[in-house]
C-alpha cells in the first residue's frame, strides 16, 4: 500500500534514507528536514511495516523534484519503487506541475518511468541549494533525468 507520510513516518523515513546516504547514493536527511517536507512524502506499507519511501518536492511554477526514493533492499525488484513513482508523479500532475525530474546515480531505473537524461545544468540554480551541501559538489556523477507529464 502507498499512502502519504505523517508524523508516525518520521525516524522510519529517517532511516530508510541514511541507508542509501551511507552508501553515498542520496543526501542524508535530518528528522527535522523530513518534518519540513513531510507532505513532500509518501510512504510504500507491506503488512503495516514500511518499506519504501519517496518524495515528490515542487521546485518552480511547473517544475518538480522526485527525490529520496528508498526501498529496503529486500523488498527491491517486488514493484515497490515503481508504485512509489506511479503515486508521486501522480501526486505531481494534481500540484498541477507539468515536469518532473531527479538526479539519481540509477538513470536506467528511471527510463522505464518515461524520464529522459538532461543536461542538468538547465534546471534552476534553485535546485543546487540541496548540493552544496555534499561533500560531491560539485564534481557529483549524479545523471539529471526529465519527464513531461
Amino acid at each position: 500500500m502507498i499512502r502519504k507520510a505523517r508524523t508516525a513516518d518520521v525516524n522510519t523515513i529517517q532511516e530508510l534514507v541514511k541507508q542509501f546516504a551511507d552508501q553515498e547514493l542520496m543526501l542524508p536527511l535530518a528528522v527535522g528536514e523530513i518534518y519540513e517536507r513531510l507532505r513532500d512524502f509518501h510512504v510504500a506499507e507491506i503488512e503495516g511495516r514500511i518499506v519504501g519511501t519517496g518524495a515528490i518536492h515542487v521546485t518552480w511554477e511547473s517544475l518538480a523534484e522526485l527525490r529520496s526514493l528508498a526501498v529496503m533492499a529486500e523488498h527491491q525488484n517486488q514493484e515497490v519503487g515503481s508504485k512509489l513513482i506511479h503515486a508521486m508523479l501522480e501526486d505531481a500532475r494534481g500540484l498541477g506541475t507539468t515536469e518532473v525530474f531527479t538526479l539519481t546515480y540509477v538513470p536506467e531505473f528511471f527510463k522505464k518511468f518515461g524520464f529522459e537524461e538532461i543536461d542538468r545544468h538547465t534546471l534552476p540554480h534553485k535546485v543546487w541549494v540541496d548540493c552544496t551541501k555534499c561533500h560531491k559538489f560539485p564534481d557529483c556523477s549524479e545523471v539529471a533525468l526529465k519527464v513531461s507529464l
